[in-house]
């Protein structure tokens, strides 16, 4: 079965690639005429604005880092030999997370293949259905309840991240479609519920997003200049930006979507296979890994042994079949390379950005620009991060391209060390649910769009990202000033 379903360039084709040799040739116009005017531009601002550019322009995101740090690395005067060797040496930080994400998908897989989520399914829509006396209003609240705690937990409790939803979802959307619920709604619940979570919960995959990334490239970009964050902030910091996107996921509920929706009554059908049963050794075995797996990533502040070991119990409690093994991780796999690949290259990226040796120019302009407006810098620090990860849609790859620029602005305008994490971590995180390319809104679209009624764009994209960034943007502002 496949995660992502959708073709997720499907209903925005204003992008065509005839246009990616014009974009480029006017770049390499502009730097031919300052160079011959004498005029210096910023390698960080040339290497950043490529990047986004082609990135809007659907050039693949591995390929849209690596021409811009080497484009970057150019224009500071690096050779390509240094450009490269920068670019090598930082990747390794990136491909340990990348690791990690590589297990969790295995993990995901071999969740999926146990027919635990689907048997999930199987009884929620039982009951909903069986609950005809009821009034749809309750039934309405009790399914976003389940949807909203099934989002928070994947990211956390079972780390499967999107996986889920194309379980979960279909054999929902008969319930749905009676009750007459927007889909669109319900994309802002999965899009912000899985936001919120890993945002402001220190486990699972807010383990990797607040410890591994966000603190890492904090401490590392402002250890020289005095900043030391430890684990504890990061969840202070977070609490009023994540506030912001929790609200845009009331707004989006009770005033936005509230009023009903009709689609048509399609039968949908998740897999092309006979429902899975468990035995009960299985489902005994099911939830142990899911407890181990729990378990072990606390005990050992680790995803990925986590991870390891749910595959493991599962693959001994013949969930599936032992010569399987390898097509299973091969699955899990393929549903996480993208988002492996691209925290990868984006650690070489922000490697290559800080060995051009332009960053304290560009903050020293950004900051006589702002002057000592902080509100001013808050502002816009925050819309171009969401700027920035709208492109490519990943809010962990974000991280190390913002930071060693963010770092360095924030502390000389001033703010304190939880006003900077709490900036830094907006600013990557904003534009996560909204990106065309974002696995959250490539998800949700996999599920809602089972019985092809709900277009990726319109009922994905555009809903999630008003919704999930305005009350952000506008919580972490605050937070910004405040903390």
């Amino acid at each position: 079965m496949s995660y992502l379903s959708i073709d997720p360039s499907r209903g925005a084709e204003g992008f065509r690639r005839k246009r990616v040799i014009p974009v480029l040739a006017m770049f390499a116009a502009i730097h031919v005429a300052s160079v011959l005017a004498g005029v210096h531009l910023n390698a960080i601002v040339v290497s950043i604005v490529v990047m986004m550019a082609l990135c809007l322009l659907r050039v693949p995101v591995a390929i849209a880092l690596v021409a811009s740090a080497i484009l970057g690395g150019l224009q500071a005067g690096m050779s390509m030999t240094d450009t490269i060797a920068a670019l090598n040496d930082n990747m390794l930080i990136g491909s340990q997370v990348g690791i990690t994400y590589v297990m969790i998908g295995a993990f995901a897989v071999a969740l999926a293949r146990s027919g635990l989520l689907e048997l999930l399914a199987a009884k929620i829509s039982g009951r909903l259905g069986a609950d005809e006396g009821r009034t749809n209003r309750g039934v309405k609240w009790s399914l976003l309840l389940i949807l909203c705690a099934a989002s928070v937990m994947s990211q956390n409790v079972v780390p499967v991240h999107i996986a889920f939803i194309p379980v979960l979802i279909p054999p929902l959307l008969g319930v749905m479609n009676r009750l007459r619920i927007d889909r669109r709604a319900i994309a802002c619940v999965l899009a912000c519920a899985i936001s919120s979570s890993y945002l402001l919960l220190p486990t699972g995959f807010g383990a990797i997003f607040l410890n591994d990334i966000l603190l890492t490239n904090l401490n590392e970009v402002g250890g020289s200049l005095g900043l030391s964050v430890t684990a504890d902030m990061a969840p202070k910091a977070m609490l009023l930006p994540v506030m912001g996107i929790v609200a845009g996921m009331l707004v989006a509920i009770f005033i936005t979507y509230r009023k009903p929706r009709d689609y048509a009554l399609v039968e949908t059908e998740t897999r092309d296979t006979p429902p899975v049963t468990l035995t009960f050794t299985q489902l005994a075995a099911t939830v142990v890994a899911l407890i181990a797996a729990l378990v072990c990533q606390l005990q050992f502040d680790s995803l990925l042994i986590g991870a390891m070991v749910g595959f493991v119990i599962l693959s001994f409690a013949g969930i599936f079949r032992w010569r399987d093994q390898d097509d299973v991780f091969t699955e899990g796999l393929r549903m996480m390379a993208q988002v492996a690949v691209i925290i990868t290259i984006a650690s070489g990226y922000a490697g290559v950005l800080s060995a051009t040796g332009e960053v304290q120019p560009l903050v020293g302009a950004s900051a006589e620009f702002i002057g000592n407006n902080k509100a001013l810098g808050a502002a816009i620090m925050l819309l171009v991060g969401l700027f920035i990860t709208i492109g490519f849609g990943d809010s962990f790859a974000s991280v190390p391209i913002l930071a060693p620029i963010y770092v360095p602005l924030a502390l000389t305008l001033g703010f304190s060390p939880l006003a900077t994490v709490a900036l830094l971590g907006a600013a990557a995180a904003l534009g996560d649910a909204g990106s065309p390319a974002s696995t959250i809104t490539l998800g949700a679209t996999s599920g809602l769009n089972a019985d092809g009624q709900h277009d990726h764009i319109k009922d994905s994209v555009i809903p999630t990202f008003f919704h999930a960034n305005i009350g952000m943007v506008l919580f972490a502002w605050v937070a910004a000033l405040i903390l």
